[in-house]
Parts: structure tokens; sequence; C-alpha cells
């Protein structure tokens, strides 16, 4: 009967204690409010490619229309060491949520002991002086086994708050991988372009190697007939060579890029040599490019997605830190059997209990609950200037980004007229030098001109479509839907970021 109604009086308590448990302190989180500008600069770039209002496109690099380039790009989420790294932090995010929440779980234990005793002869159970009677002083065998049970009423909600800064804190990893494939996938965007630029620059300089050996066989030619005299040879010579010393560097500059597209992707250095050798186009730019709107920015950018979640893991913090100050109630209790003989372990007899409540009250801290307070509501305060400050910078980011693109189309239209003259003034310096009109400096001129003009035209063609690649990675696609995070379903049944909390943004 005392057993039956000290048990109705720890329920009766703890479920006064749930009731009173509904209270959860500290601020409640709300996202913060950014202006964004009402549409994307104007294109200037006349006939060329040009920016539209229209949804980003999640594999951006298949508007390259490059096979090789996509076949890359698709390896990069399953081979990309840096994606690893950023999985595996998501992935002990996600395991910090378990372990926030459980604190609003009982914990049970089960022990089980057996020890030989023996008291002391000169102890307070056994030493006449201290008792009216005088224990034996024998050794004794005791067998005990039992459970122990302990649950912290979340009374302030700041279990709740602690899940809360941990779901958020997913988040922020979540989105902070997505930033780690972005950049990575931008990267290998940058280096294939520039590989295939440095294989066009190749090609551009040994076919003007070769117009430099041509010339120097025609004054070779003229000086052995005396028509012209030894210098214009030296000058052809030097020519040549100049040209010629322009190689090495540039196969330097593709086994260099080749490397780099083997470091992205988790290989070892010439790994894709096969693959990758043989020369390709620059990957040229489509007409259309599809900007979206500069609203969808907010939600679309990893950064700044981050940095909001990490804005209310801040908040959530506080209120962790606000529910410090108030009391905490404890329910424990324990069922043991307990004997000195092995045969009576089982009986009823040797049972014993202790169930009770413990409420705790923080009266002096030495100043730590409110530093620690302090601490987080400066902490909040800082994750609101970053947040702050990565809208502005995407903004900023979107913006030259696209400038950029817009003028180097316009310098490459330039340039294409500049080739178009530097190769015909070539073309009649070498039949006026033919026909004894000129002399050699002229044709020198002409084909270093030439030669430089190609190679400029190669640079900008290339440079558009690295500020291609700028944007798309200034406006965050690329990740959406493109590579999944895919994780085993834990014991919080979570499977995927998208699933963990409803702090995932689409």
């Amino acid at each position: 009967m005392i057993d039956g109604l000290m048990i109705c009086r720890v329920t009766l308590a703890a479920g006064l204690a749930a009731v009173v448990g509904g209270c959860t302190v500290g601020p409640n989180f709300v996202p913060p409010e950014s202006s964004a500008p009402a549409s994307w600069r104007t294109s200037e770039a006349g006939d060329a490619s040009r920016t539209v209002p229209e949804t980003v496109a999640v594999q951006w690099w298949q508007s390259f229309d490059d096979p090789v380039l996509t076949s890359l790009e698709e390896r990069v989420a399953a081979q990309n060491l840096d994606v690893q790294q950023a999985t595996d932090r998501l992935l002990a995010a996600r395991a910090e949520i378990e372990v926030a929440g459980s604190s609003a779980l009982p914990s049970i234990s089960a022990t089980g002991t057996y020890s030989h005793e023996r008291y002391s002869s000169n102890g307070p159970f056994t030493s006449e002086p201290l008792l009216p009677f005088n224990i034996p002083a024998v050794p004794f065998n005791l067998f005990e086994a039992g459970f122990d049970a302990a649950w912290e009423v979340d009374l302030w909600g700041e279990t709740r708050r602690s899940v809360e800064a941990a779901k958020a804190n997913y988040a922020a990893a979540e989105a902070d991988r997505r930033g780690v494939l972005l950049s990575a996938l931008a990267e290998l965007g940058r280096d294939y372009i520039d590989l295939r630029t440095a294989q066009d620059l190749l090609s551009i300089t040994r076919q003007n190697l070769g117009t430099a050996q041509q010339s120097l066989g025609l004054t070779e030619q003229r000086a052995a007939a005396g028509l012209v005299a030894d210098l214009d040879v030296a000058n052809a010579r030097a020519q040549e060579a100049s040209i010629a010393a322009q190689i090495p560097p540039l196969e330097t500059r593709i086994t260099t890029d080749i490397n780099a597209v083997s470091l992205l992707l988790g290989l070892p250095p010439q790994a894709l040599a096969s693959e990758l050798s043989s020369a390709r186009p620059v990957p040229p730019v489509p007409p259309e490019v599809p900007i979206g709107l500069p609203s969808q920015l907010l939600t679309r950018r990893p950064d700044i997605v981050q940095a909001e979640d990490q804005l209310h893991q801040a908040t959530a913090e506080v209120g962790v830190a606000v529910a410090n100050f108030f009391p905490s109630f404890n329910l424990s209790g324990n069922i043991d059997l307990q004997s000195i003989e092995i045969n009576q372990f089982a009986d009823i007899a040797s049972r014993t209990y202790a169930l009770g409540p413990t409420i705790s009250l923080p009266i002096f801290e030495g100043g730590q609950l409110q530093g620690q307070l302090s601490l987080r509501k400066a902490q909040q305060k800082a994750a609101a200037v970053s947040y702050a400050r990565a809208v502005l910078t995407a903004f900023h980011d979107v913006d030259n980004s696209l400038a950029a693109y817009d003028g180097e189309q316009q310098r490459r239209t330039s340039l294409e007229e500049a080739v178009q003259q530097d190769r015909r003034a070539l073309s009649l310096a070498q039949s006026r030098y033919a026909d004894g009109l000129t002399d050699f400096l002229e044709v020198l001129t002409a084909q270093q001109n030439v030669l430089t003009a190609e190679q400029q035209l190669a640079t900008s063609t290339a440079a558009v479509s690295t500020d291609l690649v700028a944007i798309y990675k200034a406006l965050g696609g690329g990740w959406q839907t493109a590579f999944p995070v895919e994780t085993a379903a834990g014991p919080s049944g979570l499977q995927t970021a998208a699933e963990a909390s409803p702090l995932s943004h689409p």
C-alpha cells in the first residue's frame, strides 16, 4: 500500500512537471528581412550571349555543350575530397541533433554487483562502546542487482532550445556542403577552360612558328641571291626563336591544368592525361544565360542560407542560456534486490527502492550564468552582421560578374576585328617583301602583331566562358537537385538534409 501511494505521488509530480514543461524561454527566431534589387543589370553585349531573367539552370555546365566537361562535373560530388569532408561534417551535425534530443528522455541503467565484505572490529557497526550490542566482525557475501532511472523535466525549454540549435547547425552544415560543392564545380570549370585555352594558345603559337619558319626560308633564299643583307636573316631567326620559346611554358601549363582537374576529382597526377590531352575548343557560351531574379538569390546561394542558419543557431543558444537561470526539476529512482544469501536474492523481502523529485535553484554562480548569456547575445549579434554581410557580398558578386561578362564580350568582338586586319596586313607585308618593295622589318612587325592579336583573342574567348562560370557561382547554382545528400537513416529517422528539420531550405 505504501509502495503504491509513493508511486502515485511521483507520477502526479511528473505529470504536473510535464504540463509546466510547455514553457520555452528565450527569443524565438525570426528570419531576417533583406532588400533585393528590382532586377539585375541590363546586358550590353549586343548580339553576343545575353542574360535573361529565367530560372537558373541547376546543371549549368551542360549549357557549354561540352561532353567532356559534363562528364567531369558529374564526378565531382562523389570524388572531390573537400566535398567528402563537408559531407562528414554534415553527418556529425546530424548526430549532434540526436545527442541534444536525448536529454528530453529518461535515462535508465541496470546494475549488478557482487562483493565479499568484512566490517572492522573497531568500526561503528561492530565496536561495543558505540552500540548496545556487539556485532561479530565476520566476512559475508553481498549480492545486488537493480535499475536506476533519472529524468530532468524540460520545464523552461532548455532541451528544446538545444535541439533547435542543433537542427539549425545541421542546416548550416548542409548549406556549407552545398557551398563546398558549388566551389568545386566552379573551380573544375575554370581549370578545364584554362586547359582548353592553353591548348588553343599552343596551337596558335605553333602555327605562327610555321609562318616564321617560312619567312626565315624566304629570307635565306633572298640573302643567298644577294638581294638582302644578313641582317634580315638574323632578324628572321630571332623571330623564330622568340616564338619557339613560348611553347614550353604552354606545355607546362597544360600539364598543370590536367593535374589541377585530377586533384579536384581526388585522382593522382596525370590520371586524366589520356582523357584530356587531346585538344578541344574552349567551351562556348550559350546564346542566352538564365540568371533568375534578385529575390531568388537569398534562398539559392549557399553562403546566405548558411549565414541565416547560423543566426538561427545563435538565437536558440541564447534561449539555452536564459533557461539556465531557472530552477531545474529532476525525477530519479531506483529499484534493487539485495541479499547476503544467493538463494534469497529473488525474494520479495530483498527489494529496496528510492523514488522522489529533486529541485535545484541557482543562487550564486560567480557570474557564470550572466557571462554565458552575454556571450550568447554577442554571438547572436555577430551572426546577424555576418548574415547582412553575406547578402550584400552576394549581390555585389553577381553584379560584378555580369559586368565582367558583358565587358569581355565587347572586348572579344574588337579583338576579332583586330585579328582579321592583322592577318591581312601580314599577307600584304609578305607580298611586298617578296616583290622587294619593303624591308623585312615590316614583315617582322606584322608577324608579331598577328601572334599577339590571336593570343589576345584566344584569351578573351576563354575569359568570356570563365566569366560565365563566375556568374553561375555567384548565383549559387549547381547543387539544388543535381547532387542530393545521400545518408542512411539514423535512429531519429533523418534521411536527407531536406528531411532533417523544417529549418532546411529549398
